[in-house]
């Protein structure tokens, strides 16, 4: 059988893969993408989609026992965590179709299989009716990451879970044991927390949520344990022995080594990228700890081959790889695109309270040698956050005192992940404190508060 001839073959279905697909259909291209399980890839069905929609029942379960609070009256409340999680697939399934309308409206060739590169401009996908050849003189890898499993540690779908065993959960856990702090390990110990499950937290670093400017980490530690959880800081588990029904946990600290028992451990430390069995490396492309190594426009090195999205590297987020898809559809489609700045990509978390960030947090910029001014406003200073019950959380901006320039903003509490993108679009126009402060926010808003934070870095705060 003759090679079906594309000038564009994207390889992996995720938020990355399929965007740059439709970009480059925009642009008059014939793509074909390749995909081995389903379209829209980890994020859509097993990540961002999905955990978010889960988050959104334990946000409803949590707001009814406050019910009375409002004014209001609930008896008898109860979940089904089986119907909570079909919620979620539901969700997923839906979006996982829209991405094969969209395919087909912009008519993208979509083979399913696993593929491999045996030569530059040559993808070779194993279907299930055989080996179909393609060829293109451009392709995009996005293959996507895949959690991390430290040895001893390994998930088995029974006592120790990654996202994926998290995300379609045999039961409820009891006592649950979360590894790692990041983004993902926070969010299912918010979830399940919420639902009554006795949470305990385990971060090898020195404090939650690492990456995160100090102060947030430290409102969102004392949230958390407010809420029931127990953080464990500067604690690395050793061993898992486990049992029928049961896991003790060899946990070490600076004060030694202890034992605890759980019913359920979520291992969160980490993802690794998809690079195995494409035969990157025979083509010339240069893996560094499991991730393709580009240039600031993706490319590999290697003549026509570009990856993006979580195989490139970190930030491992949906939204840059998205935005790196579209570059590099444009680029290929002969354009001059703008590289993407990792510093104004916003980080997102959906844990209870919501933390945000964009930028350089305080201490980053101090070590890049800048002298800073920092402003703060408190939830409870806003109107609009008391009269919606959530007047717990800071949002806190960080200015070059010499330029004006936004270094960065860092938020916790209600609806940030909303909020945040307000001080991107700052970043993304260069704005100064000037703008910001002379730009009217409307009333009353949550929003009002970054106004105020950004007064508060001039000592022209007005409400606090």
């Amino acid at each position: 059988m003759a090679a079906l001839n594309f000038d564009v073959i994207v390889i992996g279905s995720g938020p990355g893969g399929y965007v740059a697909a439709i970009r480059a259909a925009q642009l008059g291209l014939t793509v074909a993408i390749v995909e081995r399980e389903s379209l829209g890839g980890i994020c859509l069905n097993w990540g961002c989609i999905p955990t978010k929609a889960l988050l959104r029942s334990a946000e409803v379960f949590h707001l009814m026992h406050r019910a009375k609070e409002f004014g209001l009256g609930v008896t008898g409340i109860s979940f089904d965590l089986d119907a909570v999680v079909a919620r979620s697939r539901g969700v997923a399934k839906q979006l996982s179709g829209g991405i094969g309308h969209l395919m087909k409206k912009n008519k993208i060739t979509v083979v399913m299989g696993v593929a491999t590169l045996p030569k530059a401009g040559q993808v070779s996908v194993k279907t299930a009716k055989g080996i179909e050849e393609l060829t293109a003189k451009s392709i995009i890898v996005a293959t996507g990451a895949r959690a991390r499993e430290l040895p001893g540690l390994e998930a088995d779908g029974d006592l120790v879970w990654t996202y994926r065993h998290a995300l379609q959960p045999k039961r409820m856990p009891k006592k649950l044991l979360v590894i790692g702090s990041g983004a993902i390990g926070i969010e299912f110990a918010s979830f399940f927390n919420t639902l009554g499950a006795d949470t305990t937290v385990v971060e090898v670093m020195d404090r939650v949520l690492p990456v995160e400017d100090a102060e947030i980490s430290a409102l969102a530690k004392k949230a958390f344990v407010k809420q029931g959880m127990k953080i464990l800081e500067k604690t690395t588990v050793k061993k898992l022995d486990r049992s029928p029904g049961r896991v003790v946990a060899h946990l070490e600290s600076a004060s030694g080594t202890v034992t605890a028992e759980f019913d359920t451990v979520i291992s969160a430390v980490g993802i690794i990228g998809n690079v195995e069995g494409l035969g990157l490396e025979a083509l010339g492309v240069k893996i560094d700890r499991t991730h393709v190594v580009t240039d600031e426009f993706c490319r590999t090195g290697v003549a026509g081959l570009y990856a993006i999205g979580d195989i490139a590297g970190g930030p491992w987020l949906a939204h840059k790889a998205s935005h790196e898809g579209v570059m590099v559809a444009e680029l290929i489609a002969g354009g001059h695109p703008h590289p993407i700045k990792p510093n104004s990509i916003a980080g997102c978390t959906y844990c209870h309270p919501q933390v945000a960030s964009v930028g350089l947090t305080e201490a980053k910029a101090k070590e890049a040698g800048y002298t800073v001014k920092v402003g703060h406003f408190p939830f409870i200073g806003n109107g609009k956050a008391i009269a919606l019950g959530e007047a717990e959380g800071m949002i806190k901006t960080v200015f070059d005192a010499k330029t004006g320039e936004m270094l960065g903003a860092h938020m916790i509490g209600a609806e940030v992940t909303e909020l945040i993108q307000g001080y991107v679009i700052g970043r993304t126009l260069e704005t100064t404190e000037a703008e910001l402060m002379e730009t009217v926010f409307p009333h009353p808003t949550l929003s009002e508060m970054m106004h105020e934070a950004v007064l508060d870095a001039y000592g022209r705060a007005l409400h606090f």
